[in-house]
């Protein structure tokens, strides 16, 4: 049971939902029937960082950074040649250096070199985990342990119909899995269209496909709107609530830091508003990214499936 100020939050959270469920419903349709959101998907992509080596933008959720399909309209790649088209090279497949990607799925912060010695440098220091990741996520549930590490390896999903999956090493069917360790911190607790969610920031050291998802999914506790790991249940969210939120690469040319915000705020807005946060355990500032990068005794350590959280 929740404490009496806790339940009154909880109570309120209700009664505005109801107030809001018809625009909900309304706004919901309407971007369904017009394509209003693809539209604004479309755009410009915003610019949080330019120099003369390296080029930062706000990725939006549920675009690809590039695609062989001709059929594929709006891509990372179309919506940057728009804007730089003197950056393109047309030498590469898909005229940009990529330092790093992120999936369809996720938002925020993504890099680009606009060099080739830029561009090996950048991946170098990926490659050597010399650089620093942050990420934003909802998860589904409340998680009971503010601080924890998690250390459980990740290979490929080797069954038929499953091959853009990755998965944990436990699974017979997880093929050549590499080590992959990350850590993750509680911000706030609450609710999301009256269901238990938990808003975390997460670190991962090593850059495996799909890590956050698998760990959080091994977890118990899946990003809010992850269908893949979800095993098809998660539906109901617009978006799937992972976000990259700051990104720091050190370089021989210039060392970049760059934060994309926190998209996952309550509002008024009558999408946002379905997260309604209870409790704050963490406030996103130099606490909290030291926590991620220095605390020596997390929580709770996870190796291995049988752990709760």
């Amino acid at each position: 049971m929740y404490p009496p100020w806790t339940q009154i939050c909880i109570i309120h959270s209700w009664l505005q939902k109801l107030k809001l469920r018809i625009s909900v419903t309304i706004s919901a349709c309407f971007r369904y029937f017009t394509g209003s959101d693809k539209v604004t998907r479309s755009g410009d992509i915003k610019v949080l960082h330019q120099s003369s080596d390296f080029l930062v933008v706000d990725k939006c959720y549920d675009v690809l950074i590039n695609s062989d399909d001709p059929g594929v309209k709006i891509t990372v790649e179309h919506q940057i040649r728009k804007i730089f088209p003197h950056f393109v090279n047309d030498k590469l497949a898909h005229g940009f250096h990529f330092v790093h990607r992120l999936d369809y799925s996720t938002s925020g912060v993504l890099c680009l070199a606009t060099n080739k010695k830029a561009a090996n440098l950048g991946s170098t220091a990926f490659s050597a985990r010399k650089t620093r990741k942050y990420y934003l996520a909802l998860l589904r549930g409340h998680v009971s342990h503010e601080l924890i590490d998690i250390s459980l390896p990740i290979g490929a999903d080797s069954r038929p119909g499953h091959s853009h999956k990755m998965c944990s090493s436990d699974k017979q069917f997880c093929q050549y899995p590499k080590a992959a360790f990350t850590r993750l911190l509680v911000l706030q607790k609450g609710f999301y269209d009256g269901f238990p969610v938990t808003k975390v920031m997460m670190k991962p050291v090593t850059g495996r496909r799909h890590q956050l998802r698998i760990h959080c999914s091994s977890l118990g506790h899946t990003i809010v709107g992850d269908f893949t790991y979800s095993n098809g249940k998660d539906v109901l969210p617009y978006r799937m609530f992972l976000h990259s939120h700051r990104l720091i690469l050190p370089t021989a040319i210039e060392t970049i830091d760059v934060c994309g915000g926190d998209p996952f705020l309550y509002c008024d807005d009558p999408v946002n508003s379905k997260w309604l946060p209870v409790v704050t355990v963490n406030t996103i500032g130099p606490d909290t990214y030291e926590k991620l990068d220095n605390a020596q005794f997390p929580n709770l350590s996870v190796d291995r499936l049988d752990c709760k959280v």
